[in-house]
């Protein structure tokens, strides 16, 4: 409705511009459609562009020295919309054909670029393109902000996964594997003295291993890599060789559960940017073991050994390890440098 009452607007002062001159009808209609063609610079702003446009030198042409208002609304609408290439050539034919229009309606040429000149004054031009300008920067930068703010609430929400992994892991991890444990170690101890095992002794050890899998398999979902693709033992050769670090395979690769695989690829990177961020290591190896019911991953370096420092690299490295029912040891070695050694089991006990 706004867009409709500027263009009425404008053709109304257009059409009430002309009427002190003596021309045709047809230059009414001109002056009229230029200020109308205003009500679609919104959908459609280089069409009103050119159409103003030609109407401005349509008018000028049958002898209406009327000032082209409507072509600079379209001005400010075009560039407004990110047409700015397009609104310059625009405007620079404009100018080069108002004098033209002028020496078609009678006028000579002196004369006919005087008036061309009162017709669309360069100052104007550049101010409604200035205006456009402006405010399609300030609108960019609202969308910048939103764009900001969403993102920032996905990170939050990103964050507030992990601390959920995190609280499930402290919480739950640790009291139903005592408890798969314990019940396993029942079961052993009955059967080994030959005693009949009881059949809630065995619903207890079945349902203790079942829940162990669906809590890592909950786990894996809740820390999940912002939805990066899954990278898994495979990869472990080019992320060995990108860091300059020796690869050892022992064993016949198996088929390993997609947890085991992202797990033992992420272990590999994270010792690997430790040993780049804070070993000053000359050096480092990378084996990799696959044995019955387990991989084995372990990465060596001969840079400067200590106790390890925790934090949230190795917390990560740990917890996912402990998540899925493994052993993770990191600590100097004898010969000097670091070792960081996982024990993964892939028959889903610990």
């Amino acid at each position: 409705m706004g867009d409709w009452l500027i263009a009425v607007g404008v053709a109304a002062i257009l059409v009430v511009a002309g009427l002190s001159a003596e021309g045709s009808a047809a230059g009414y209609v001109l002056l009229a459609a230029g200020g109308l063609a205003l009500a679609a610079r919104r959908r459609a702003p280089v069409a009103v562009l050119v159409v103003t446009g030609a109407c401005a030198v349509g008018y000028q042409a049958a002898g209406f020295d009327v000032f082209a208002v409507a072509y600079l609304v379209a001005v400010y609408g075009a560039v407004r919309a990110g047409h700015r290439v397009t609104t310059i050539v625009a405007s620079v034919v404009m100018l080069a054909a108002l004098p033209v229009a002028a020496m078609v309606s009678g006028l000579p040429a002196g004369e006919a670029f005087t008036r061309a000149r009162g017709v669309l004054e360069i100052a104007w031009l550049l101010a409604a393109g200035a205006a456009g300008e402006a405010l399609r920067q300030a609108e960019r930068r609202a969308d910048e902000a939103e764009r900001t703010r969403e993102e920032s609430a996905r990170r939050r929400a990103g964050e507030e996964r992990l601390h959920i992994a995190r609280e499930l892991h402290d919480t739950l991890t640790h009291q139903i594997s005592v408890i798969k444990v314990q019940a396993e170690a029942a079961v052993h101890l009955a059967q080994k003295r030959g005693d009949d095992v009881p059949d809630a002794l065995l619903a207890i050890r079945d349902a203790g291993r079942e829940a162990a899998r669906e809590l890592r398999a909950t786990l894996e979902a809740l820390r999940d890599d912002d939805g990066a693709p899954p990278c898994g033992i495979d990869q472990v050769p080019e992320l060995a060789r990108r860091a300059g670090a020796s690869l050892t395979v022992e064993g016949a690769p198996a088929d390993v559960p997609v947890a085991v695989d992202r797990t033992a690829y992420r272990i590999v990177q994270e010792a690997l940017t430790n040993v780049a961020r804070h070993a000053r290591a000359a050096g480092a190896a990378v084996r990799i073991e696959f044995r019955p019911g387990a991989v084995v991953v372990q990465v060596d370096d001969d840079g400067v050994g200590g106790e390890p420092v925790p934090g949230v690299g190795l917390l990560g490295m740990r917890e996912r390890v402990t998540a899925l029912g493994g052993r993770l040891r990191a600590g100097p070695r004898d010969e000097g440098g670091f070792r960081v050694r996982a024990e993964l089991p892939v028959d889903g006990t610990a």
